[in-house]
């Protein structure tokens, strides 16, 4: 494999980058792919663009799949963008390798290898064995893997990457006082979420949330107010519900919360192991976990969704105690703040319950990523610095 900067392409191969950020825009078609990675496709002969694909979701034909297929014999010597290396295994589908071997593909162009020690360069070893040319163009790397943050985390750290998500008015509050916190934000920052759940692997939150609020915690997929294409686009993500889990340190939930009645699969997080006294519905799966400080390992809990559930992005939807937690014990690598052009004044709740502090720099800071006005509301988007 040749790795080549955008300022080493000779004359012949200058619209290369041009097709590798198609092959990435079309990665991002959908919200996500998991448990497997978003990866776009574009074939291309002669300076001209001959098909292009996207992986929908697990289970679905792979973008390069998608690419050839639209293509057919005219693939015969051209040459293969793909935002991620082609995998070399069979799982649910065929190894996108070889399908690109038997087309006749002359030349193929990745963004960055996958990070998945079942292909890790195998498949990059597969296609040269078979005489294809294979180009890693270097300055498309950092953005390929942050288009699949989730998948690259888990693949080489174990972890999701974890989302979360708070809602706020301009004076820190989530609620006033009595409780009362429907609504802070307005219709379109709900939607925002309801988009947010829909792209996440799974979602979170504690028990006191659930006994407060009763929530739902699934996609409502008529407040996702989106256009036609992006519905379409998305529609076999709005046919599910990302795993919905529960941090419930005693086992407290009644049976009849609306999160365990709605369907989906649900897991709770417990440090109770006499899980027998609750009859729970077969869609739930109670998972003990001892903790010598009473509280559920939060590690743990992420640890368990990446290892055991494939779990590539997690959001965090939580009151203040949990959601304070979670940054206490540095799991979370993203913020979403949604800030409301309104006052509850101060004897409301605040929105995080983090207290000790003695030094400014006891915790990690945030570096603002993204700053957009949705509705009336603001939408702040956040990296911890780790």
């Amino acid at each position: 494999m040749k790795s080549v900067t955008n300022t080493q392409l000779d004359t012949t191969v200058l619209d290369w980058p041009t097709y590798m950020r198609r092959a990435i825009e079309l990665s991002c078609s959908v919200w996500t792919a998991t448990p497997n990675p978003r990866v776009g496709c574009v074939i291309t002969k002669s300076g001209a663009m001959l098909g292009e694909g996207w992986h929908v979701g697990s289970g679905r034909p792979h973008a390069e799949v998608v690419a050839l297929g639209k293509v057919g014999v005219a693939a015969k010597g051209a040459t293969a963008f793909v935002s991620l290396e082609p995998c070399s295994h069979t799982g649910r589908t065929g190894p996108c390798s070889e399908a690109l071997i038997e087309s006749g593909i002359q030349q193929v162009v990745i963004a960055t290898l996958d990070p998945n020690p079942v292909v890790a360069g195998k498949g990059v070893e597969q296609m040269e064995q078979a005489g294809i040319e294979v180009y890693h163009l270097l300055d498309f790397e950092q953005e390929a893997r942050s288009v699949n943050a989730g998948y690259f985390k888990r693949r080489e750290h174990g972890l999701p990457f974890v989302r979360l998500k708070l809602a706020m008015s301009l004076d820190g509050r989530t609620a006033l006082a009595s409780g009362e916190s429907k609504w802070i934000t307005g219709i379109e920052s709900r939607s925002d979420v309801q988009k947010l759940r829909a792209s996440a692997s799974a979602v979170i939150t504690g028990i006191n949330t659930v006994l407060q609020d009763d929530p739902f915690l699934g996609v409502r997929t008529a407040d996702l107010t989106i256009s036609d294409e992006e519905r379409k686009l998305n529609s076999a993500l709005l046919e599910r519900q990302p795993l919905r889990v529960i941090i419930d340190s005693q086992l407290q939930i009644p049976g009849t919360s609306k999160i365990l009645t709605s369907g989906g699969s649900i897991k709770i997080y417990t440090l109770n192991k006499n899980t027998a006294v609750k009859n729970f519905t077969d869609n739930v799966q109670v998972i003990s976990n001892g903790s010598s400080n009473k509280r559920v390992n939060l590690q743990f809990v992420i640890e368990s969704l990446a290892s055991d559930f494939s779990c590539n992005e997690v959001l965090i939807e939580a009151g203040p105690s949990l959601s304070g937690a979670f940054i206490e014990a540095e799991l979370v690598d993203e913020l979403i703040l949604y800030i409301a052009p309104r006052l509850l004044g101060s004897d409301g709740k605040p929105l995080l319950n983090i207290v000790g502090m003695q030094s400014l720099n006891e915790f990690a800071g945030f570096s603002v990523q993204q700053l957009i006005k949705i509705g009336e509301d603001v939408r702040l988007t956040l990296k911890v610095d780790h």
